[in-house]
């Protein structure tokens, strides 16, 4: 997620996690909540990034926001930082959620920013991404930050129209790193300072099924 990481971070974080090892330093508890087409089709899902309170807290700093510490932004500093994690979206970036029906990937629209708040010292940033619309056989998501940069957690809600259920798969946390010291073994010294794409190894999946309508 490098495109909403902030100047104070940026010295540390443009190191690749092969070097720093496998350890995020941005953490963000992810909501999500879909929406059916009149079909029963899941067509759009709203996704809420909950930023850890550091995080906020450097973002706030470089943006010039609550410069008396309170807490509490005004309006116009709401309005200042909604959107401020979608402005920067370069080609390849799937903004760390991805789809599968099956085996193949969902495409996912541009998100369009819809809400944000500033609660209890942590950034809570909402946008909607469209899609489909998709039968809610055998689908799964999960969130991720392909560079592991950022932890996403889908600690919810998870939000299902009427008559979907969901699972989530955890890691196993200790086959992620093996699998990771793995990786890097296999890998130069020059392709590991570049970096790897190890996020998916340390993510939740997210399985939805939905009953077909009556």
């Amino acid at each position: 997620m490098k495109p909403l990481i902030p100047m104070a971070l940026a010295a540390t974080l443009c190191l690749p996690a092969a070097r720093l090892g496998a350890h995020p330093h941005v953490f963000v508890d992810v909501a999500l909540r879909f929406t059916a087409d009149t079909q029963g089709r899941l067509s759009e899902v709203e996704v809420t990034w909950s930023y850890d309170d550091f995080f906020s807290l450097l973002i706030l700093t470089d943006m010039g926001l609550d410069p008396d510490g309170d807490g509490t932004l005004t309006e116009a500093e709401l309005a200042q930082l909604k959107g401020f994690d979608l402005i920067e979206w370069p080609d390849g970036f799937e903004g760390d959620l991805y789809m599968y029906q099956g085996e193949t990937k969902i495409a996912l629209d541009h998100p369009i920013p819809t809400g944000i708040a500033l609660t209890n010292g942590r950034i809570i940033a909402t946008h909607t991404r469209t899609f489909g619309p998709v039968k809610a056989d055998a689908l799964r998501i999960e969130a991720y930050d392909p560079t592991y940069y950022v932890a996403h957690s889908l600690a919810g809600p998870i939000t299902l129209p009427k008559g979907c259920v969901y699972t989530i798969t955890e890691p196993d946390l200790d086959e992620s790193q093996e699998q990771f010291r793995q990786m890097l073994s296999e890998l130069s010294a020059e392709e590991q300072y570049s970096g790897v794409e190890i996020g998916n190894l340390f993510s939740e999946s997210l399985s939805v099924t939905c009953a077909a309508p009556s």
